[in-house]
């Protein structure tokens, strides 16, 4: 009987790409069953990868460019042009020029990072014919609410004695006005999409600066600075730039409240008060991929991530691969770099099983360096105990 096993993971962040997760789940399996029926199916969220990703399948390619990096200083990035008819759709991946990997240890202040490098390539992308642009958000260093992208994009942010807001989100809370005369013409003409989690919003208590303020680095004065600043920007985007309507309500869009405002530390927001659409991740970046037949094909479906706890279930990959999983009655798997708290949540979206992939304590950069090696031990082991569950099951009979 040939086993059939869906391999669908997300990238290990600063570690390994989707497509490298899936290779080194792939070598663990066929250690156990060489001839196992493998359907790889890397998945991206918006993070790391989704524009090379994007580009592969979909004919397109990547155009290298050098853009402002999140400390302000140039970095090497790019975007991808996509193939196919109709207009030409350029990916925007914000993590590629503000993502958190580009952010020294040292320097990881989220109130001084900038997404002003976003604007430059969407402008980049618009300089290329682009019409339709895509955005994926994930994996940001930056928490200034897309205010660095619309003053790179044309748009004049200015405090109370009209001088131009300093970039990062610790400025934000000076914010007295915004000028959008200056704003690129061919955005009016642009359809903009921006890929995020719904889960995320711009404000409140699970407002983005208090979510993931202190993952990128700030203190709990600092989560609070940033909190009443991304609230000013909201109010003032909302008077000046009398954000687009919702079409579902004909009400315009809440920037403090609505889904996806809070991706990437805000972008969602700032690009929603310039026309951008803002959808559920998945809805945009699993099309073509024929995910849930594909799945539903399998007999068991591997999963895996960097990090297993509470925000798994807040629209991860291996949430959204056991929610659909869990529909065809295909058991799922996780493996996971870390397990955390919160992390037994999972088993509410359809997740079976998980496991770190960890062999024993050791530091980030060694299991960072060694991770592709331990994402085939840990898998071989797995397989290997799911071997002596299906000899012993008779016998339990």
């Amino acid at each position: 009987m040939t086993h059939r096993i869906a391999i669908a993971p997300s990238g290990f962040k600063e570690s390994l790409s989707a497509a490298r997760v899936a290779e080194a789940i792939a070598v663990g399996v066929r250690r156990v069953i060489p001839d196992a029926d493998l359907d790889l199916i890397p998945l991206v969220d918006g993070g790391e990868g989704t524009a090379e990703a994007l580009a592969l399948a979909g004919g397109g390619r990547l155009v290298p460019c050098t853009a402002t990096g999140p400390v302000g200083e140039p970095v090497a990035s790019h975007f991808a042009l996509l193939g196919g008819s109709g207009p030409l759709t350029a990916v925007v991946e914000m993590a590629a020029v503000a993502g958190l990997a580009l952010v020294p240890p040292g320097l990881r202040h989220p109130g001084a990072t900038t997404t002003y490098g976003v604007g430059e390539l969407i402008r980049a992308a618009l300089d290329s014919g682009a019409r339709r642009i895509l955005i994926g958000c994930g994996d940001s260093g930056t928490s200034d609410g897309g205010a660095g992208a619309l003053q790179a994009l044309g748009a004049r942010l200015a405090d109370r004695h009209g001088r131009e807001l300093r970039r990062g989100g610790g400025a934000l809370h000076e914010l007295e006005r915004v000028d959008p005369s200056g704003l690129d013409p061919r955005l009016a003409r642009t359809e903009l999409l921006v890929a995020c989690n719904p889960y995320n919003v711009l404000c409140g208590k699970r407002g983005v600066a208090r979510v993931f303020g202190p993952q990128k680095g700030a203190t709990p004065a600092e989560v609070e600075l940033l909190s009443a600043g991304l609230e000013r920007l909201a109010d003032v985007l909302t008077r000046d730039l009398a954000p687009a309507f919702t079409p579902a309500t004909g009400a315009p869009v809440d920037l403090r409240t609505a889904p996806g405002t809070g991706a990437s530390g805000g972008l969602g927001a700032g690009l929603a008060a310039v026309g951008a659409r803002l959808l559920p991740r998945y809805d945009v970046l699993l099309d073509g991929l024929d995910l849930d037949a594909r799945l539903a094909r399998a007999d068991f479906v591997i999963t895996a991530e960097g990090a297993l706890d509470h925000q798994t279930v807040r629209g991860k990959i291996p949430a959204e691969v056991a929610r659909r999983a869990h529909a065809c009655g295909v058991p799922v798997l996780v493996l996971a770099g870390t397990i955390g708290p919160g992390a037994q949540d999972v088993r509410a979206v359809g997740v079976d099983a998980y496991s770190s992939i960890l062999p024993a304590p050791m530091t980030l950069v060694e299991a960072i360096g060694r991770s592709g090696e331990f994402l085939a031990d840990a898998t071989e082991r797995a397989m290997r105990i799911m071997a002596l569950g299906t000899r012993l099951a008779p016998l339990a009979a």
